[in-house]
């Protein structure tokens, strides 16, 4: 019996090295893997004439797309992209110090809609107790004059204040003179390394990202996998065939990462981190499927639900399909 042959679009990670080099192959599927380094790339592909047969896609996009109706993707539990996101909020000190600071200010982001600012918002409200309500949003790229991509996704479903950055600079500039007071999303602005008044709402991100999640076991999700829905309904066994062998792409890759006797990326720290990742995250920081997932994926579109990103949330075992043996 052939193969299926299976186009898959991703950013070459190291949880998903092992399918490009053939090193793990998914059963009864031939595997196009296409790396490309640029998500917003991907995203904008799909989301307009669906270019692949399954994609890494934007956690938000898809939800908002599903929960509107739009029904030419499914999406799996694979979990490509997670960033935790307290070092992403970085604030002119000059006017904001605290967390609660943030109320009513002009706040530059690269998209409303991005799954990085859903988490940011969202994580603000629940944890400081911030009211983001009389926030005016300056929307572009941080670090050039460029816009975040042309996402597919609905836009809010109530009116909020969001401006795009036509000034000709960016929000990392913008930050600088004062015109907003704080960026948060996906990026770092350039001025974070060159302008002492630009500095990161939490100096002390990390110990703050792992004490948040060892009280709420939310470790921000951005990115999913996605099929085209026709693709999905013709082989539906697909589905577990990809979960499987990027499942196992992904323990090989940590596998790896823990033989250090030569470490395997440039990070002179990576062994406490290993020590870490065993304490902190039980072994496995990166799990794939729905219930090792479910206080991330609950956060989430509560958050985008709370955000009229969406009417209500979600029921998860809705958002992906079946994965056999799971």
């Amino acid at each position: 019996m052939s193969k299926v042959p299976i186009t898959f679009a991703c950013g070459l990670y190291d949880r998903m090295l092992a399918l490009h080099t053939g090193e793990v192959k998914p059963d009864g599927i031939d595997l196009n893997f296409l790396a490309i380094d640029n998500p917003r790339q991907i995203f904008d592909r799909m989301g307009k004439s669906l270019d692949f047969d399954a994609c890494e896609m934007s956690s938000s996009e898809v939800i908002s797309r599903l929960a509107a109706g739009r029904n030419e993707m499914v999406a799996l539990p694979v979990f490509p992209s997670r960033v935790f996101r307290h070092g992403f909020i970085t604030v002119n000190r000059k006017t904001v110090k605290t967390p609660k600071d943030l109320e009513g200010k002009r706040i530059g982001v690269p998209l409303y809609t991005q799954t990085a600012a859903v988490f940011i918002r969202g994580m603000l409200q629940d944890e400081y107790g911030v009211d983001l309500s009389g926030v005016h949003w300056v929307q572009g790229a941080t670090n050039s004059a460029q816009s975040h991509g042309n996402p597919s996704a609905p836009p809010p479903l109530k009116q909020v204040s969001i401006e795009q950055n036509t000034s000709g600079r960016s929000l990392s500039e913008l930050l600088e003179a004062g015109e907003i007071q704080a960026i948060l999303g996906s990026g770092l602005p350039v001025a974070l390394r060159t302008n002492p008044d630009v500095q990161r709402l939490f100096p002390n991100f990390h110990a703050v990202e792992l004490e948040s999640y060892k009280r709420t076991r939310v470790f921000p999700i951005m990115h999913l996998v996605a099929m085209r829905r026709d693709v999905y309904e013709r082989h539906p066994f697909i589905a577990t065939s990809l979960y499987q062998a990027m499942d196992a792409a992904k323990d090989l890759a940590l596998a790896k990462m823990r033989d250090v006797g030569a470490l395997r990326y440039m990070l002179p720290g990576m062994t406490a981190e290993l020590d870490e990742i065993d304490a902190v995250f039980d072994g496995d920081p990166w799990p794939y499927g729905v219930e090792p997932n479910r206080p991330t994926l609950q956060a989430l579109v509560r958050y985008m639900a709370e955000q009229s990103l969406i009417k209500a949330p979600i029921p998860l075992e809705q958002l992906f399909v079946p994965i056999y043996g799971q």
